[in-house]
């Protein structure tokens, strides 16, 4: 009966995962088409929190015209590493605007996201490139949104799907319906990164 048992639930792991095969395939495919853009906050405080929402303001409004013609991630972050001292200039220049001297840093990256619901579309957890942007220490919340394609500039008119597939529309805009998947993914990608960070 035990040995019943095990292979029962053997048999349901492997069911499982079978299942998640495809969707975490459209998953890494929606990774693979969208860059990021991350600010980090030099701490908590009130002051620090309300100074990366000026830089953010700046930034979304400098990268829509930087990105002005970039028709793939690619050509995002070519325009993005070219420009990546001019971005640093603008963040730090709207710091001094309002009297604050802080390092920064800004740099492109691969990292590690949890699910992200935004106000009409999902986004997967997994690990995406990203447009990193570290105020002083760094040790405050931070903000993120989606650069390319590009739906949190000032004058975005693009939906996230416009760089999709269909399957991978479906995943990110019908989000309710994948609930469990999304948490599954995130549990495996955190057990993952757990798991590199040993060896």
């Amino acid at each position: 009966m035990k040995l019943f048992f095990k292979a029962l639930c053997c048999g349901v792991v492997i069911s499982c995962l079978l299942s998640l095969t495809g969707f975490c395939g459209a998953c890494e495919d929606i990774e693979n088409r969208v860059l990021r853009l991350h600010i980090i906050a030099n701490s908590d405080s009130e002051t620090d929190q309300e100074l990366k929402l000026k830089v953010r303001d700046e930034i979304t409004e400098y990268t829509d015209q930087l990105f002005a013609g970039c028709k793939t991630k690619d050509d995002s972050i070519k325009a993005a590493e070219k420009n990546i001292d001019s971005i640093k200039e603008k963040a730090r220049s709207t710091l001094e605007k309002y009297g604050c001297h802080d390092e920064v840093d800004a740099y492109i990256t691969n990292m590690s996201f949890d699910t992200r619901v935004y106000e009409d579309f999902t986004l997967p957890s997994g690990n995406y490139d990203a447009l990193r942007i570290v105020i002083g220490e760094g040790k405050g919340h931070n903000w993120w949104c989606v650069l390319f394609p590009a739906v949190c500039v000032p004058s975005a008119s693009e939906d996230i799907g416009s760089a999709l597939t269909e399957e991978e529309n479906e995943i990110v805009h019908d989000s309710d319906k994948y609930i469990i998947k999304f948490k599954s993914i995130e549990l495996f990608q955190n057990i993952s990164d757990f798991l590199s960070g040993l060896f």
